[in-house]
């Protein structure tokens, strides 16, 4: 029985959709977190869907035990990070639910993009790694290449990735995003690489450049 569409939050062009974002929050936020950058991407006349899932509340380990939305459990934020697995695949499953829905809607993959923050985006990459189908793109901000010693279960040659990563990032090292685009393009990535003097965080330049790259995907 294949998973049911995770809940999110939509936001429907004037006219028919002829594209799609899918959007991912980072640890601890909701499909909401997103929301106020979609006026700035100035995709008013291209036709995107914009869908922010809500990850599960689930007790993170990193956080004590706390229960919050997270894509999957994690133990650490360093070379001894153990990922939760199960928890992982069935975010993935939840966000190929949701490709799946928009296939339904009439877009195909092509006009479907990716995007998250932190831990999703960790997922938006890997679920575009493992597509079937390529998608539009993948926008990874401040994130990191979960799995990365197993090239084997990706398939990346041509996808287009836009990677922005703050220099002063706290939580995910600015090294982690490095080696990401590097094992990216390894793989065969098209890897428009951007950093910032920022922290764990989005800046309005960051905003901008993004912007470009995603009405290049998708169109004006």
């Amino acid at each position: 029985m294949k998973p049911e569409p995770l809940a999110a939050v939509e936001i429907e062009p004037e006219g028919p959709a002829r594209a799609a974002v899918i959007w991912l929050h980072g640890l601890g936020a909701d499909g909401h977190d997103f929301v106020p950058i979609v006026p700035l991407l100035g995709l008013e006349k291209a036709g995107v869907r914009f869908v922010f899932p809500h990850a599960p509340s689930i007790p993170v380990t990193l956080n004590m035990g706390m229960v919050m939305r997270a894509w999957y459990d994690i133990n650490a934020l360093d070379e001894s990070a153990r990922i939760d697995r199960p928890g992982l695949d069935r975010s993935v499953d939840g966000i190929r639910s949701l490709i799946a829905r928009e296939r339904e809607r009439g877009l195909s993959e092509e006009r479907i993009l990716l995007a998250g923050f932190s831990q999703g985006g960790s997922v938006a990459l890997r679920v575009a790694l493992t597509a079937k189908a390529p998608v539009a793109g993948v926008a990874a901000l401040s994130t990191y290449l979960i799995h990365a010693n197993h090239p084997g279960e990706f398939a990346a040659q041509g996808l287009r990735i836009f990677q922005a990563h703050g220099t002063y990032d706290a939580v995910v090292p600015y090294a982690w995003g490095v080696d990401t685009r590097d094992r990216l393009r390894e793989l065969g990535a098209d890897v428009n690489w951007n950093a910032y003097p920022m922290d764990h965080a989005v800046c309005p330049e960051e905003i901008e450049d993004l912007a470009l790259w995603m009405k290049e995907r998708l169109g004006s």
